[in-house]
């Protein structure tokens, strides 16, 4: 039962008291680059997982890089992360040298103690380190960090800022890169510094978290970077290490040399966030007993205000989307009737051309039996009632022309058969007759009487 127990207790440790590993920037909890992180609120994300990796020569290609997972519960950040350091040997050529950095694994736990207002202080234990070297996996307790960080959070406008100031051990006393030169002097007793640093998170891809603009100084150097939401849960960690050391970038490495720092972040939401500068979304922080707080109450009819007059808004556009549907309905409507209206007269003037042409053809019939019957006269008053009922119609103009043929009158019935023809250019019985006149062969019995 007791070696049960230790097991359990070893494990909670190992587990608990995760995400260390210590000199690569990204892979410490939180969004900074090399120093603690603390909130006013709980995270929004049940975890966080990714990598990281600094470039600090590019001939010959020189990396340190790392991976890390981070969670937090109850007021409790805890972490794990492994890393392999790049090659720092300071007297060889690192053309050359053969060396390989030991793969190191480390551990992150801290605890917020404290917070009020926009105020929060937080206490932890970072960088337990365990190094995979030769003589096996060995505690480095050099790089062991005891410390306290105050964090204060303000909204100006749209952008949203985190500023940090804290005091630590080990890592944060020390320059923070990877020793591994063992002719090089060690430093002896307990290191310690302050560091500070601060996160300006801005509206730019704000449905995704928005972009973090990271400043710090970790002890040692001044590091900046950029953290760059790809989606709601991944987001692209860029920076630089020791920025003030630039300027000798090609020289070779030594401790706190400057270097290029790159990494990719994935999340997994608890629910519904709110956007707060550090990280993306964040939950609003939850309220303490006690008196009534005025800043949280401000800011609480800040938010509410706002949401009020973005609904207001959005109905404000619904209203003029509205107006406009119905502008749009009302003019098809109206377009719809000005086609009925066309469509009716359309059958109106049908119906009225049929009238006419029927009524036309009972005039042509009537002529006809007028002309059968030698009253050519009465035939074309017949034949002139149908022309005014239909003045295009080709059989009038050669009833016409016979007419007047019998009456006579070659000139006019000539005209008449040639605007018959013109009328309908296959009325074939109209040129036959034409064409006989003009021979001289027309015989009466050719009359067109049909």
């Amino acid at each position: 039962m007791k070696q049960l127990t230790r097991i359990i207790i070893l494990f909670f440790i190992l587990f608990t008291t995760a995400f260390g590993a210590t000199r690569v920037a990204y892979l410490r909890p939180g969004p900074m680059m090399k120093i603690p992180f603390t909130s006013i609120g709980p995270s929004p994300y049940l975890f966080t997982a990714g990598f990281g990796s600094e470039l600090h020569n590019l001939s010959p290609f020189n990396t340190a890089g790392g991976a890390y997972f981070s969670m937090d519960a109850s007021g409790w950040t805890f972490g794990f992360s492994t890393a392999q350091g790049a090659d720092t040997t300071r007297l060889a050529n690192l053309e050359i040298s053969t060396y390989k950095a030991p793969v190191e694994f480390g551990f992150h736990l801290q605890r917020r103690v404290y917070v009020r207002n926009n105020i929060s202080f937080s206490v932890g234990l970072q960088d337990i380190v365990f190094e995979n070297n030769v003589k096996g996996l060995n505690l480095d307790p050099k790089e062991l960090s005891f410390f306290g960080i105050v964090s204060s959070q303000k909204q100006m406008g749209q952008y949203n800022m985190n500023t940090f100031i804290g005091f630590g051990t080990g890592g944060f006393g020390a320059i923070d890169t990877v020793r591994i030169d063992t002719l090089a002097e060690q430093p002896t007793g307990t290191n310690a510094g302050v560091f500070a640093g601060a996160v300006f998170n801005t509206p730019y891809l704000e449905k995704w978290g928005g972009i973090d603009i990271v400043g710090e100084f970790d002890g040692n150097g001044i590091n900046v970077g950029l953290r760059i939401p790809l989606t709601s849960d991944y987001r692209l960690n860029l920076g630089f290490t020791h920025i003030e050391k630039l300027p000798k970038w090609k020289e070779r490495y030594w401790e706190g040399h400057a270097g290029l720092t790159i990494g990719f972040e994935i999340t997994a939401p608890r629910g519904s966030l709110i956007k707060t500068p550090g990280g993306g979304p964040t939950p609003p922080p939850i309220m303490q007993p006690g008196p009534i707080n005025m800043a949280e109450m401000d800011t609480t009819l800040m938010l509410a205000d706002y949401t009020v007059h973005t609904l207001r808004d959005s109905m404000g556009l619904m209203t003029n989307e509205m107006r406009n549907l119905m502008t749009r309905l009302a003019a098809m409507e109206q377009h719809s009737k000005f086609l009925e209206d066309s469509l009716k007269a359309i059958r109106l003037n049908t119906n009225v051309d049929e009238q006419k042409m029927n009524d036309a053809l009972r005039y042509l019939s009537r002529s006809l039996r007028y002309f059968y019957a030698g009253n050519y006269r009465a035939s074309l008053q017949e034949v002139e009632s149908a022309l005014e009922l239909n003045p295009n119609l080709a059989l009038a103009y050669a009833r016409r022309g016979s007419i007047y043929y019998k009456l006579g009158d070659v000139q006019r019935a000539t005209i008449n058969w040639n605007l018959a023809l013109r009328m309908d250019p296959e009325y074939d019985d109209v040129r036959n007759v034409l064409k006989a006149l003009h021979e001289n062969r027309l015989k009466s019995t050719s009359m067109i009487e049909e």
